[in-house]
């Protein structure tokens, strides 16, 4: 598959660039998407929360009365999960939420991602551009000349460019990434995604392995 190279007017250059069909034309594997983005949705979980079961309520160390003669049912602690101010019953605690995937599935789910934006000509080819200094209304003039504005973008630079990243920062859903460092979620979650040049070479390099 052959795409045209604009440039940053958003006009169509001389120059074509090669999608490399093992990467962005294979049939998409459903199945490993959901793999991939169910474990990075679940890396960003915190796991922090936490409740106080009857072990951890403080009070409660007497018996609240005695065991027979009172007519009413024995009780142990006034901190039981049936009190008022007892423990919670299997509240949630503490964990960790990672979840292992095979090396391999990850591979699979970026590649039918990009497999699914291709079929749906939403990869757009850009020529390689960087900024002396951040300049949100430059690319903000690019997306608007691409006819993306105010879409969910992710733009693949050719290299680590702190000053596109600080460009894309105060802009609606547009998330920057470097070259091959996007994730399946990141392509899944954009309307768009926009490459450099450069960013497709090191693609069909990396991933076409």
């Amino acid at each position: 598959m052959k795409l045209d190279v604009y440039n940053q007017d958003g006009k169509k250059t001389s120059t074509k660039v090669e999608l490399n069909d093992k990467i962005f034309g294979i049939e998409p594997k459903d199945h490993a998407i959901w793999l991939d983005v169910k474990a990075i949705m679940a890396s960003k979980r915190q796991g922090t929360h936490a409740t106080k079961g009857r072990s951890y309520v403080s009070g409660g160390g007497r018996k609240p009365f005695r065991q027979k003669g009172t007519g009413r049912a024995r009780q142990g602690s006034t901190r039981a999960p049936h009190h008022v101010g007892g423990g919670r019953v299997f509240g949630p605690s503490p964990r960790v939420y990672y979840l292992k995937i095979n090396k391999k599935v990850k591979v699979l789910a970026r590649k039918s991602a990009l497999s699914y934006k291709a079929r749906d000509n939403k990869i757009v080819v850009v020529e390689d551009f960087s900024y002396e200094s951040p300049s949100t209304k430059k690319l903000k003039g690019l997306l608007e000349a691409l006819e993306l504005n105010n879409k969910p973008v992710l733009l693949c630079t050719s290299d680590n460019s702190p000053s596109v990243v600080k460009s894309a920062s105060n802009m609606y859903r547009v998330e920057v990434r470097d070259s091959i460092a996007f994730s399946t979620y990141d392509i899944m979650r954009a309307d768009t995604v926009i490459m450099q040049k450069s960013a497709v070479d090191k693609v069909n390099e990396v991933l076409g392995r």
